[in-house]
Formats: structure tokens, C-alpha cells, sequence
């Protein structure tokens, strides 16, 4: 099972599902082919209030990842991520702290956290026992649009700072994301240049080769 000792290294494509599936997939169909284009991280990003539509996307998401031995992040709601066993919790500025996160869901968790354009945050979600920090948007966002922006000079002061693998979030497509790998970003994570694209799968391969010269993913027989 993935966790934060999986001996492979938190780099790659990080992908984060979209809150409205495009048309003539289901949710779980359009993961299936980011993880088939190289996905090395998935996040269940849903802000709705059908919990009972979010647990079964949870539970069925969580078995299709434990396939291609990816992790699933819930995205901000920790309550989701341990009753459905999920690899992971993402944390925002309103969520409970990485100690928290910790203490629910246990030794073996990927804890990662939002710490937007603040260096400072990062900082202290390291010292907390985060598994990962993320940073943005660095670059106009469909689904932030409000977010502070950031810029690559703060992934270099944050790879000379920390020992975490850093995120870069925002905007991200395979044209703009080679300045903030080359800035220090271990993991790029996209939403609309992923999922909005005709072809997931290759959208997925093309941020992929950004990052890894690995080969995608095949699911376990």
C-alpha cells in the first residue's frame, strides 16, 4: 500500500480531480486515464455537500489508485480520508494542523499542506510533521481564481530551506510547468489542463515527462 515510506519518490503529476466531470466519462474513468498517462498523485478535490455521493467516489477512486500503487489524497476534510482509509489529507488555511492530521490517521499517512505564496508556512507545516508543502497559483487559475499569486523565486528559497518535496499549484499546463520544475517543484498539480483536455492520457504523459523519465503506469493484475 502506498504511504509516506513508499521507498518511490513524491515527484511527478499530481493530479486533482475536477469538481464537474467533462462529458462522456465518469470521474472515476477520467482518473483512470491521468494514472494511465503517469499520475503519481491523486487528490479528491470535491467542495459538495452529497456525502453520500462523496464517500462512494472516495471508496471507488481509493481502489482504482491502490491499482497503479498511486496514493489518494482527500482534499481537506480529514473526517473523509480516514473512513474510507484513504493514503492521505490535504490541508488548507481552515483545516485542522498537520499534528491532527496525524493523530487520526496515523503514522503512515501523506500529510501535505497549502501554504500559498508564505514561505513561513511552509516552515512550520514542516516542523509539524508535513509529508509535503504546496505553493500558488503561480500562474492565472480557473478554479482559484481569487488565489494570491506566487512566483518560481519562492520554490528556490524554499528548495535551499526544506527538505520536503515541494508542490506548484495554479495554472499549471505542460507549456508553463518546465520553469518551476527547473525552480525547484517536485510535483506539478493540475486540474483543468489534466481533466479539461480532449485527451487525459496524454495531457497526463505530457506533465509527466516534465518530471520523470519513467514509463506510465500499468494497473496491478
Amino acid at each position: 500500500m502506498p504511504s509516506r515510506t513508499d521507498p518511490r519518490p513524491l515527484r511527478g503529476l499530481y493530479a486533482i480531480t475536477p469538481e464537474r466531470p467533462g462529458p462522456g466519462l465518469t470521474l472515476i474513468a477520467q482518473v483512470e486515464q491521468a494514472l494511465q498517462g503517469g499520475a503519481r498523485l491523486v487528490q479528491y478535490r470535491d467542495k459538495g455537500h452529497d456525502g453520500a455521493r462523496r464517500l462512494r467516489e472516495a471508496r471507488a477512486l481509493l481502489q482504482l489508485c491502490r491499482g497503479y500503487r498511486v496514493p489518494l489524497i482527500i482534499n481537506d476534510d480529514l473526517e473523509l480520508a480516514a473512513t474510507v482509509a484513504a493514503d492521505g489529507v490535504h490541508l488548507g488555511r481552515d483545516d485542522p494542523d498537520p499534528l491532527q492530521a496525524r493523530r487520526r490517521l496515523g503514522p503512515q499517512a501523506l500529510i501535505g499542506v497549502s501554504c500559498y505564496d508564505r514561505l513561513e508556512l511552509a516552515q512550520r507545516a514542516q516542523a509539524a510533521g508535513a509529508d509535503y508543502v504546496a505553493f500558488g497559483r503561480f500562474f492565472p487559475s480557473t478554479s482559484k481564481p481569487q488565489a494570491v499569486p506566487a512566483d518560481p523565486g519562492l520554490l528556490r528559497r524554499a528548495r535551499a530551506l526544506l527538505h520536503l518535496p515541494l508542490v506548484a499549484i495554479g495554472g499549471i499546463t505542460p507549456e508553463n510547468g518546465g520553469p518551476l520544475v527547473a525552480a525547484g517543484a517536485d510535483l506539478l498539480a493540475v486540474i483543468e489542463a489534466l481533466f479539461g483536455r480532449g485527451d487525459i492520457r496524454a495531457a497526463a504523459q505530457s506533465f509527466a515527462a516534465l518530471l520523470t523519465p519513467e514509463a506510465p503506469h500499468v494497473p496491478i493484475p
